[in-house]
């Protein structure tokens, strides 16, 4: 490790350190604006400009030079400190002068860096660049005259998603930066350059002039709307969540989130339940919460009670469900709710074991049954790391437009007994080999399919560093899947199971996507904060809390337990889930055992160690044989990424999005 010194201080850095990054380990600030840990070494904003002996009487710009053996480096010398007051002047030479009125205003890295580093006054009297609107799709506002050339955008489309959109036309002044032909940047996680860029040139397009940044409350939180479990703040004024950002987390989401998780914000205060309704006469009327509870009582369902869990739901409501249906004497529990039914006695069977951070180091990965793109883009992300590693990616499903390359196989589940001679010999000699089986795998003995690979190709191994290396993964899309199976949430014949037995009574729970057809005779019960399939399906309806509007615990694909606070009311006379459940208790005679959200969490956490820790659970790393045939055309579950559940489809920017960016329609015109 090479030995520098930072104003007098010595100390060692990495093998490999920039100079930018010795000073940070020596305390020092470097200002930059091109520069991010995330992305490739540009140099191109000479902001970071520092002096270095030995070296040339200049300073030198400290992001894309290296750390070398007894560098003295000077960060507060005068002649650094005219050459960023130079650099500054530069920037700020076309820079227009609408802080004002700018998004970016007191977040604004220009902004910051210009106090603490510019100068007084500007010299400069010449006439300002100007530089037309760009049009780069209904989530991103652009105002290119503000664009100082960073190139962070460019360099995030390219490496991260994968996806060539964002460039530059021309050159010196007259450079632009801007998406191919104008067209809208058509990819998952496009919105993530809004976070990136340093300035006001790209900003959010639905949260423009919304509001100012000190303005808002800032609530930790989980995002729901796929089963990865990124880490997001939610920023609210008074009842409404205005908009949502990423939290740094590098075992889980780095710095991203997916453009759905960012938007669908905006159908939280659409299309909401806050009253209750009861079906009369065939129409839903709106009533009390009384005599919903009296309509629910007077059902003499014995113990033919049931519940399905939805998409989104936190593991508190779902114990609280449990320990309601336990009381009445039911153990029909079910969270799989389009039907899917695959043994869940071995959770290490059914987890993404690598972990999200472990899969970049798969050297090679056979994907069954899943649009990774669609059902989790940052898993995507983590699997372009992997291919830029050299890992090859062999794909089981219909094609779609990876940005990672891979080779496709087939689109039958057959495929899986028949692999060609080169995939067998590439999982056989890989140091780490993974399978990810997605939504579409799991079924039609897609997993134990892929469970007798795993036991052939040895993917549960120590590796020569001692560490354990488990490659089987499975890929859920629901922010509820794992914390449900850890619940108990999950029948032997799935959903079907429920469906025979018949119950007089069942709990939906945010279900959605249950096809209510099948429970005709059953009275059913829509407990959720949407107004969507299942409060239309439903004979009774009670006005729940959305996500942002309870505490909860959440668990994500590879098992990652993580807390999500409370970050506004629900509106009307929704009440969160918990309530309702302890209620229903008293208005159905029975014990429940708790009384407030504590004693609630202690029962839960009492009778699951696992969710009281912060971070994975340990299932172990002992996989079922598995065996037998799979057989069946592949089908993925999710035909249209920005729709995928009630408050997505709420949200009027999501159906924008899929509108434009799905199906096609040309939104250019109306935007502009």
């Amino acid at each position: 490790m090479p030995k520098v010194t930072v104003d007098g201080v010595e100390l060692e850095v990495p093998a490999g350190a920039t100079v930018l990054q010795a000073c940070e380990l020596a305390g020092k600030e470097i200002p930059r604006f091109c520069y991010h840990e995330r992305l490739s070494i540009a140099g191109n904003c000479r902001m970071c400009l520092v002096e270095v002996k030995p070296g040339p009487p200049k300073p030198q710009a400290s992001c894309a030079l290296p750390a070398t053996e007894g560098q003295e480096i000077r960060t507060d010398s005068e002649m650094v400190k005219t050459a960023r007051e130079g650099v500054m002047e530069f920037l700020l030479i076309n820079h227009p002068l609408d802080c004002p009125i700018c998004d970016q205003g007191g977040e604004c890295d220009l902004q910051d860096q210009a106090m603490a580093y510019g100068r007084g006054a500007s010299r400069y009297d010449e006439n300002k660049r100007a530089v037309t609107e760009k049009y780069m799709g209904p989530l991103i506002k652009t105002i290119m005259t503000r664009c100082i050339h960073c190139t962070r955008c460019v360099r995030f489309s390219e490496e991260i998603a994968g996806v060539d959109e964002i460039g530059a036309l021309y050159r010196g002044e007259n450079m632009q930066i801007t998406t191919y032909l104008e067209h809208a940047a058509k990819h998952e996680m496009s919105a993530n350059v809004i976070d990136l860029c340093p300035v006001g040139a790209l900003t959010s397009r639905p949260y423009s002039f919304e509001a100012r940044p000190w303005e808002l409350k800032k609530t930790l939180s989980i995002d729901v709307s796929d089963a990865v479990g990124a880490n997001i703040r939610l920023d609210s004024r008074g009842r409404e969540v205005m908009r949502v950002l990423p939290r740094v987390n590098d075992d889980v989401n780095e710095e991203w989130i997916s453009d759905k998780a960012r938007y669908q914000v905006d159908g939280l205060t659409r299309r909401r339940l806050d009253k209750v309704w009861i079906r009369r006469d065939g129409k839903l009327q709106a009533a009390s919460w009384q005599d919903a509870f009296d309509a629910i009582a007077s059902v003499n369902a014995g113990a033919g009670v049931a519940a399905v869990a939805g998409d989104m739901l936190d593991c508190e409501t779902m114990f609280a469900a449990k320990s309601l249906l336990g009381a009445l004497g039911s153990t029909m529990l079910e969270g799989r709710q389009t039907g899917m039914d695959y043994d869940v006695s071995n959770l290490a069977a059914v987890n993404f074991n690598t972990t999200l951070g472990g899969i970049e180091h798969a050297d090679a990965v056979l994907v069954v049954g899943s649009n990774v793109r669609w059902e989790a883009p940052l898993v995507n992300v983590r699997l372009r790391k992997a291919v830029k590693r050299g890992a090859k990616v062999f794909i089981v499903g219909p094609e779609w437009d990876t940005t990672f390359g891979g080779e496709f196989l087939g689109s039958d589940l057959s495929v899986l007994g028949s692999l060609p001679s080169h995939v067998g010999e590439a999982m056989s000699k890989a140091a780490r080999p993974a399978i990810i089986v997605g939504g579409a795998g799991l079924g039609s003995g897609g997993l134990e399919a892929s469970l007798a690979l795993a036991k052939g190709w040895n993917l549960v191994r120590d590796l020569e560093d001692g560490e354990r290396w488990n490659g089987f993964n499975v890929l859920h899309m629901a922010a509820s899947r794992m914390g449900g199976l850890m619940l108990g949430f999950a029948q032997k014949g799935g959903i079907a199971d429920i469906v025979a037995a018949r119950p007089k009574l069942i709990f939906a729970l945010g279900a959605d996507e249950v096809d209510f057809a099948k429970f005709a005779d059953s009275t059913i019960v829509y407990v959720g904060h949407h107004g969507d399939k299942g409060a239309h399906a439903a004979d009774i309806v009670l006005p729940a809390a959305a996500f942002s509007e309870k505490p909860g615990t959440y668990v994500n694909t590879e098992g990652r337990v993580q807390f999500a606070d409370k970050a506004v009311f629900a509106p009307g006379e929704a009440r969160e889930d918990w309530k309702i459940m302890r209620a229903l208790a008293d208005a159905l005679d029975v014990t429940v055992g708790f009384d407030s959200f504590e004693e609630l969490r202690a029962e839960m956490i009492a009778q699951v160690p696992a969710l009281g820790i912060e971070g994975l659970a340990d299932y172990g790393h002992d996989l079922p044989a598995g065996g037998g045939a799979a057989s069946g055309e592949i089908a993925y579950p999710i035909g249209d990424f920005y729709m995928t559940n009630p408050i997505a489809r709420a949200s009027a920017t999501m159906q924008r999005c899929s509108a434009e960016l799905v199906h096609g329609e040309d939104m250019a015109e109306a935007a502009e």
